[in-house]
């Protein structure tokens, strides 16, 4: 077999889509096979990835609002100053960052692989955007792990606390004599749910269900007056996604500001504080495939893939070093070629597994 590969300015678009295979999804992705055919030429086409960095960045936000009776929890209920919230306000907190890499189809580094007409089945596995995955053999994308995500949100109470007071507070002449009727109606919900935890309470339910129901609507009515006094605190969680396509070193280039009002803001909005990241080629040593070099000069280029290089990645939030982390960047790597006398051998065809993300080879068989 005889392969060689040009580098095209302007590709082409596929040249015979013979068979779409939907193996599951690597970030959804779907993968294609090319064969290559007198219809197509024996040519596949394809593309090498670049790196982009994704940036996840998960926060909240806190709404906070003053009770009513909120000068009065003390007085009336015992409560400590601090369990009391005496202003309305919002607090924005950056929780946590996150980054992951992903491969893009760099549109400046097509290629072209040629095969020799009486080449046996030559194919190519591509993903639908056209990074390479293998050449002469099979290829099934790897399932995503999956992992969980759980929330905790503390909300306020759905109970309408005025459903629940009496007549004596709908007719209290101040605010403070109101705010003593409610907790007197605290103290009430709390007793009858006591005597009826100790067996003390009148028509109490029979049942095991029916007593956890019952519990539950009086704890539900307890907490909706208590935050008339102590006020209630309701927390939602975000998640946003910035991408960062690193051609060189950077220093403190700033992805996003941060304010503890609004939350996210635009990198160039100065009410919040930035959050910046810099990227740091890591010196080491590349190793090369070996070339022949008695061929070197007669044969074309075959197989072009990439040798990524490695970066050290940190965010920053302000002076807050929020993540740090090695990811491997095709931009700060070099290209490689393989010696097409790897292809000549009919009898043990040569298979190349790639890692599509990078373009790099996971695997030669032979």
């Amino acid at each position: 077999m005889y392969v060689c590969t040009h580098k095209r300015k302007n590709m082409r678009k596929y040249l015979l889509l013979l068979l779409l295979i939907p193996f599951g999804s690597l970030a959804q992705t779907k993968v294609v096979k090319m064969s290559a055919t007198k219809s197509t030429n024996y040519g596949v086409e394809y593309f090498l990835p670049k790196t982009v960095l994704i940036v996840e960045a998960d926060y909240s936000r806190t709404t906070k609002k003053s009770g009513i009776y909120a000068k009065y929890a003390e007085r009336f209920l015992g409560l400590d100053k601090k369990s009391i919230i005496l202003e309305d306000g919002v607090t924005c907190t950056l929780n946590k960052i996150k980054m992951t890499s992903s491969g893009v189809p760099d549109k400046r580094e097509g290629y072209l692989i040629e095969f020799k007409a009486k080449t046996t089945m030559p194919f190519v596995f591509l993903t639908e955007d056209g990074l390479i995955c293998t050449i002469n053999a099979e290829y099934s994308p790897e399932l995503p792990k999956t992992i969980a995500k759980s929330t905790e949100n503390k909300t306020a109470s759905t109970v309408n606390a005025q459903s629940i007071l009496t007549e004596e507070y709908l007719r209290a002449g101040s605010t403070m004599k109101m705010a003593e009727v409610a907790a007197k109606r605290i103290y009430e919900l709390r007793e009858s749910r006591n005597d009826l935890l100790t067996g003390n309470a009148d028509n109490a339910p029979r049942d095991g269900e029916g007593m956890k129901i019952v519990l539950a609507q009086l704890d539900a009515q307890e907490k909706a007056l208590t935050e008339l006094f102590t006020g209630t605190s309701i927390t939602e969680t975000f998640n946003a996604e910035f991408e960062v396509e690193p051609q060189m070193e950077i220093e403190k280039e700033v992805i996003f500001r941060f304010s503890k009002h609004e939350g996210i803001v635009d990198a160039d909005d100065l009410s919040g504080s930035p959050v910046y990241i810099n990227v740091k080629r890591a010196e080491e040593e590349m190793i090369e495939m070996p070339v022949d070099p008695k061929k070197k000069e007669k044969e074309p280029a075959s197989i072009v893939y990439n040798v990524p290089g490695k970066a050290e990645v940190e965010v920053y939030f302000g002076i807050n070093l929020m993540y740090r982390n090695t990811f491997r960047i095709v931009q700060f790597g070099k290209k490689q070629t393989l010696a097409t006398s790897l292809f000549e051998d009919r009898k043990a065809p040569v298979r190349i597994y790639f890692y599509p993300e990078t373009g790099a080879i996971k695997q030669i068989i032979q």
